[in-house]
């Protein structure tokens, strides 16, 4: 809800709620797209174990993924994501702009998306900041959240709201590049 909702047709019968990541990672693309356009980006999260990892060092699910065997509570581990694809196919605008990959983090709850991106329109972390707060008071509201707080993952648990931008933790290298960074709790919102 929020990215592609009006998109819907009566015809359409499967409607996929995608990932946690996703969820996250499209209201903020949607809301940076529109305003200032995004050339290509690259989209990391930094995720909290989940279910599917391993206990404790053992093979890896389907025998291919030798970092996804190892335990998930005593390492790092470097894993693939379809989110920035996945947003892909909700803003068509941004198809074949976006990849993305995840680090496994042994923390129970609470992930962050690092959205790098290149914009076509110069804009300040202001600007951005701004267009973020104006979506989420508006079309986006419960969906897209704000915060210019210093917080860290735990202040999110049963965080409803799939995107909160963190103004406080992106950086720019200059106006058209920039780094952005927004929370969620995946096993909630």
């Amino acid at each position: 809800m929020g990215v592609n909702h009006r998109d819907y047709k009566i015809t359409d019968t499967v409607v996929s709620n995608a990932s946690c990541t996703t969820n996250c990672l499209a209201p903020l693309a949607k809301v940076v797209h529109e305003n200032f356009g995004i050339v290509e980006g690259l989209m990391t999260t930094v995720h909290a174990m989940t279910a599917t990892q391993l206990t404790v060092d053992g093979p890896s699910r389907g025998g291919k993924d030798w970092r996804g065997g190892r335990c998930a509570s005593q390492n790092i581990i470097p894993s693939s994501t379809g989110a920035a694809k996945a947003v892909g196919k909700v803003l068509p605008d941004v198809n074949g702009k976006l990849t993305g990959m995840a680090f496994r983090v042994p923390t129970p709850d609470v992930s962050v998306v690092d959205l790098t991106c290149r914009l076509e329109k110069g804009a300040s972390m202001d600007d951005i900041s701004k267009a973020v707060l104006q979506a989420g008071a508006s079309s986006m509201k419960g969906i897209l959240g704000f915060t210019d707080k210093e917080v860290v993952s735990t202040d999110f648990v049963t965080c409803s709201q799939s995107s909160i931008f963190d103004k406080g933790a992106g950086i720019a290298l200059n106006d058209k590049f920039v780094k952005l960074v927004s929370w969620y709790d995946n096993e909630w919102g």
